[in-house]
């Protein structure tokens, strides 16, 4: 099985959006289904260290591979010094393979 993969395009502190996806991440993934949470455009917001996005480190432990947009980090500003240690960079290439791949997408 290809997976899941949801896409976050959103700034995570501008509602509740952000977190129940999470919550669909983690109910997923407690299904033993492979989940891709890919921050893009204002979603890499979430990125951040300083961000203290506690439930992402939560579900990158629990086996959800969290990746960011290497563009969208250098657009806003946000050095790969400055991730979450439990974030990883990744470009966009990597999320066309895995919707080519036939990966379940959510795109928010």
């Amino acid at each position: 099985m290809p997976g899941y993969l949801l896409i976050e395009s959103r700034d995570p502190f501008e509602g509740k959006g952000f977190s129940q996806r999470l919550e669909l991440a983690a109910a997923l993934i407690a299904q033993d289904a492979p989940v891709t949470i890919f921050l893009v455009e204002n979603g890499v917001l979430a990125a951040r260290r300083a961000a203290r996005v506690h439930e992402l480190e939560k579900l990158a432990r629990s086996g959800v591979a969290v990746l960011a947009d290497e563009f969208a980090l250098r657009e806003r500003g946000i050095p790969a010094a400055e991730l979450a240690g439990h974030i990883r960079s990744a470009t966009l290439d990597l999320l066309v393979e895995r919707l080519g791949a036939g990966a379940v997408a959510l795109w928010n």
